[in-house]
């Protein structure tokens, strides 16, 4: 099974995380992870181990999150280029503020975004990554 993408590293969103062991996903997510061209944002783990069910459920996630070798920070510049997109977009407010940050964060390394949500499709316009959809 091929993998998500044109080959650049794919920061996954948690709409695309929560799909990841769905049959139709689930190849092509352990094709892409197994490429070594998945990568984590910091929004996106807070989202995962946020909801954990438990402690034992937090700590695993949170583990797995972290063998994970390739990062999109959040830093002060891509703190700035969430801001010029939504001023860009008009300020939209039907995009949450998390999604403005991965997106900006995956652009600022040059990774795309695995997702499952068309708000990624609209920020990819703005901040010129790759929006690739499970």
């Amino acid at each position: 099974m091929t993998r998500y993408g044109s080959g650049t590293a794919l920061v996954f969103d948690t709409s695309a995380f929560a799909r990841r062991q769905e049959p139709q996903v689930s190849e092509r997510w352990e094709a892409t992870a197994r490429a070594g061209l998945l990568a984590v944002c910091p929004v996106v783990a807070l989202e995962i181990v946020a909801a954990a069910r438990d402690e034992d459920a937090f700590a695993r996630l949170d583990a797995n999150l972290a063998r994970l070798t390739l990062r999109a920070p959040i830093t002060e510049a891509v703190g700035a280029a969430a801001l010029g997109a939504a001023r860009e977009l008009g300020g939209s407010r039907r995009i949450p503020a998390a999604d403005y940050l991965i997106a900006a964060a995956a652009a600022a390394r040059g990774f795309g975004v695995l997702h499952d949500d068309r708000h990624f499709e609209v920020l990819a316009r703005v901040l010129a990554f790759e929006s690739v959809r499970v």
